[in-house]
């Protein structure tokens, strides 16, 4: 059996930061693990270790900067992984249909029985790329998983969906599928120093879209930034000094004074 996670990169902004045209600068960006791409590879891992045979490769899309960030998937359990980019993809906005249609040529030649990936990323939380990607491979799917019971034998995966208003699913999906991971759903292992330098032993392979058939024309590239800002903010504050009866009083006589009582 082969579980195919989808990997993204997470990348943070600090609190003081420049802007360089449409972009942050660089210098002010941190990568990291997408915490959700966090909780699928460990549901993945935990299957592997549940069941006989099982294969959890990882699957991402990105520069070559991006490898020490799958490296700590490979660390913390995955057995191989596969990294897709092309250089005419930097600077592009990589929509979920665009990262749906090159997620899916990779699927496609790994074949899985099944495919996970997080709810959404930390940074851009489109929140969509799951789905469009079980679209793109016919496959059935679920999203916001936050349960997930596995029965080789019959081929069919039992999950447990929390939906809005409270409402709460229990279904069977048969396999193949693709699943959209929720946080909370287990707890994400540490990579151990065993975990860390078998990582880099771990095959990591680095391919262009044409090797999977794919022209970076066809893509369907339908987002752009415009411009980038960063928002004026305003405030309003009063600041109390002195000790605690004195500042109590006139915070006091400051609620009053704005219609504020007991």
């Amino acid at each position: 059996m082969k579980i195919l996670v989808t990997v993204a990169e997470e990348v943070t902004v600090d609190d003081d930061f420049e802007i360089d045209g449409t972009r942050v600068d660089d210098r002010y960006l941190t990568y990291d693990l997408n915490e959700w791409d966090g909780y699928a590879l460990e549901e993945a891992v935990q299957l592997s270790e549940a069941h006989d045979d099982v294969e959890v490769v990882t699957a991402t899309i990105g520069p070559e900067r991006v490898e020490e960030t799958v490296r700590q998937a490979l660390a913390k359990g995955a057995d191989r992984a596969i990294r897709v980019w092309d250089d005419a993809l930097a600077g592009e906005v990589l929509d979920p249909a665009t990262k749906a249609h090159l997620l899916a040529a990779v699927a496609r030649e790994e074949e899985p029985d099944l495919v996970l990936s997080g709810v959404q990323t930390g940074d851009d939380a489109f929140g969509a790329t799951g789905v469009a990607l079980a679209e793109q491979l016919d496959f059935a799917w679920a999203a916001v998983v936050n349960d997930l019971e596995l029965d080789r034998e019959a081929g069919v995966a039992s999950v447990h969906r929390e939906l809005e208003g409270g409402v709460e699913e229990l279904t069977e999906v048969e396999l193949p599928a693709v699943f959209t991971i929720q946080t909370g759903i287990n707890e994400p292992r540490y990579a151990s120093l065993r975990g860390i330098r078998q990582a880099q032993s771990k095959p990591l392979d680095a391919k262009s879209p044409s090797e999977f058939g794919l022209s970076v024309d066809d893509l369907p590239l339908s987002l752009s930034v415009a411009s980038l800002y960063e928002p004026e903010t305003e405030s309003d504050v009063t600041l109390f000094e002195g000790d605690a009866d004195e500042t109590a009083a006139e915070l006091a006589e400051l609620l009053h004074d704005r219609g504020v009582s007991a």
